[in-house]
């Protein structure tokens, strides 16, 4: 078996034969929840500002880049900080939303980003902090458009 024929039957083991996931009711509303704050950084809504998106991160957030380069959180949030200083149009189309308890209150939301041609297939795994969310780590991997 080819490395890629086996991830994808790996991917395949949690899905019925209509391709929709199979999803623990519980993680149901979690996975709603976390759908909202979702693509990170890219939602006007929830954050604009350093302060914002700081509030968004734990202290050792750190990120993998498409480029697969690691950043570290003050790396993000300097160029969060210089994006949103100028106005930008930011359009973007998610789907193929899963969600995975992975620890307690920890949280891994995979999803796949449009942003025109760009595809990324993005990874967030959150931390649920009281009422709060926070973003322990993310990345996000360029594919081929489907």
């Amino acid at each position: 078996m080819q490395p890629e024929e086996m991830s994808d039957n790996i991917a395949n083991d949690r899905f019925t034969d209509q391709g929709v996931q199979q999803i623990d009711p519980a993680d149901r509303d979690v996975l709603n929840e976390l759908i909202k704050r979702e693509p990170i950084f890219h939602r006007p809504e929830l954050a604009t500002t350093r302060q914002d998106f700081e509030n968004m991160t734990i202290e050792t957030f750190w990120e993998v880049g498409a480029s697969g380069r690691r950043y570290s959180r003050k790396y993000v949030m300097d160029t969060l900080e210089l994006r949103h200083s100028q106005p930008h149009e930011d359009i973007w189309e998610t789907r193929d939303f899963h969600c995975l308890e992975i620890a307690p209150n920890n949280y891994l939301i995979t999803y796949t980003l449009n942003q025109g041609e760009r595809v990324t297939r993005r990874s967030t795994i959150w931390r649920r902090c009281g009422t709060d969310w926070k973003i322990v780590y993310h990345q996000g991997t360029i594919v081929e458009a489907d």
